[in-house]
């Protein structure tokens, strides 16, 4: 299935997009996309729910705003330098285990919304990332057993103010984790719908021109490492999400550096979960 929400933000309603790109309405179902719907087996709920109601949902126009596909999670963890060509671009050694590091929730946005270069940046830089949507509670947790805990996939760009992140004291969280740093979407596929989430096609264009252009096959560390390694730390509750790194080509990385302006427009996509698009405004 691939989960969706939608609606003006802040009153989204959940959905469903069906494999020929229709979108329907599940509210009837009584249930968003919340910690309790995937701790208490909602998806496989939803599916038998479906096979008898699906027919009676209505369809939701493709002109409907789309929100981040589940509300709000306990935590976005975030892990730092995990494709092999982008720690070489930033010039740092590829890491000997996981760099993880917090994203505040209070950044995501929907797939499609503005993105609010903040006040006193200088330095808004973008990141594709493939997102993991935790299905159930996850502690100590083996690689053999990590996929158990997954509920599904997500897009993410994951943005970065540049000189908060890495030029001002303390840690990369406040760099990350700025108002509408985190859109998501179009959609959660669950993981049914995706053979290997660590051979994905993954990009980004800046303006129309394509600055990432890579696969999952390149990370140092895959998800199922990923998942496990987090889990010996914390507990990963249903509907947390794992965002799993950028390859080569952000803005930083470039010489000279390319930053965000008010006006820039930038797409992304994986393959498998769909596209997005963010064009930056300045905050006001």
């Amino acid at each position: 299935m691939k989960l969706i929400r939608f609606g003006e933000a802040g009153k989204e309603k959940p959905g469903i997009q069906l494999d020929a790109g229709k979108r329907i309405d599940i509210s009837a179902f009584g249930e968003d996309y919340t910690e309790a719907f995937f701790e208490t087996d909602g998806l496989d709920r939803l599916k038998a729910w479906l096979e008898k109601e699906q027919e009676n949902c209505p369809e939701v126009s493709q002109e409907t705003r789309l929100g981040a596909p589940l509300v709000r999670p306990s935590k976005i963890v975030c892990i730092g330098l995990n494709y092999i060509s982008h720690a070489k671009e930033t010039g740092m050694d590829v890491p000997k285990e996981p760099i993880l590091f917090f994203k505040a929730t209070s950044a995501i946005v929907g797939p499609n919304d503005d993105v609010i270069i903040p006040k006193g940046s200088e330095k808004t830089d973008w990141e594709v990332e493939l997102a993991v949507v935790i299905g159930k509670k996850a502690s100590y947790v083996s690689e053999e057993d990590a996929l158990d805990y997954v509920a599904g996939y997500t897009l993410h760009n994951d943005y970065s103010e540049r000189a908060f992140q890495i030029e001002r004291a303390g840690q990369w969280v406040k760099g990350k984790s700025c108002d509408t740093f985190a859109p998501l979407g179009p959609f959660i596929a669950t993981k049914d719908e995706i053979k290997d989430p660590n051979n994905l096609n993954l990009w980004l264009k800046h303006n129309g021109e394509q600055l990432q252009n890579s696969n999952t096959s390149d990370f140092v560390f895959n998800v199922q490492q990923v998942v496990s390694y987090i889990s010996q730390f914390m507990s990963l509750l249903p509907g947390d999400i794992i965002s799993t790194g950028t390859p080569f080509g952000v803005g930083m990385g470039f010489k000279p550096p390319r930053y965000l302006k008010p006006g820039d427009v930038v797409e992304l996509g994986i393959e498998g979960l769909g596209t997005s698009k963010q064009t930056a405004k300045a905050c006001t």
